[in-house]
């Protein structure tokens, strides 16, 4: 998870968890017989949250209902959003490394992932490519995409990937191992006439 998103989503937890918590503690205290001040929504124990008259008072205005589905596809496209983020596979930030001196070394992660796509990138064949690093920092996982052109054979890319740009990653990182996902992908060309 981003930093920002991380940001996003305790700053939003805590808003609807404080508004819950304190409509939630008023109703109950009006409920338990405390005098509510002049302005707030209940009156006093049997009073209900929403009168006949205020539930339909704008109902037949035009603006109305636009203006409340309007509202509910914003908070729903919002909410959708926010669970898409969190359940996500987060990127890995740092990658610990094994010094031999029993402290460690930290890397970044987005380090790592910009070597292996770099190294990815180079190899024949591979017009684009991209890694994403998921997983503990003692035991990252890689996920890489590669776009091939449409000449190259896939299972070569796959063993040259796997046997140069995965093993220099995994032993530049002193990792003992570094399981990957690949997904290849070819460009798509037009067909050629045979005349």
């Amino acid at each position: 998870m981003t930093p920002m998103l991380r940001t996003v989503n305790r700053v939003a937890l805590g808003l609807v968890g404080l508004v819950l918590l304190a409509v939630g503690g008023a109703v109950l205290a009006v409920g338990l017989g405390v005098h509510p001040p002049s302005w707030w929504i209940h009156d006093d124990r049997h009073d209900v949250l929403l009168s006949t008259a205020e539930r339909t008072r704008w109902r037949d205005e035009a603006w109305w209902w636009p203006t409340v589905l309007a509202v509910l596809a914003v908070l729903f496209l919002l909410a959708l959003w926010w669970l898409v983020a969190v359940l996500r596979r987060r990127r890995l930030g740092e990658v610990l490394v094994d010094t031999g001196d029993g402290a460690g070394a930290l890397l970044r992660g987005r380090a790592l992932e910009n070597v292996l796509a770099g190294d990815a990138a180079r190899l024949d064949g591979v017009s684009h490519s991209r890694a994403h690093l998921t997983g503990r920092r003692n035991a990252p996982e890689a996920r890489v995409r590669l776009l091939l052109e449409p000449h190259v054979d896939p299972a070569v890319a796959l063993d040259r990937l796997t046997n140069e740009c995965l093993a220099h990653a995994r032993d530049s990182a002193a990792l003992p191992s570094l399981p990957a996902e690949v997904r290849l992908r070819t460009h798509k060309h037009k067909a050629e006439r045979v005349g």
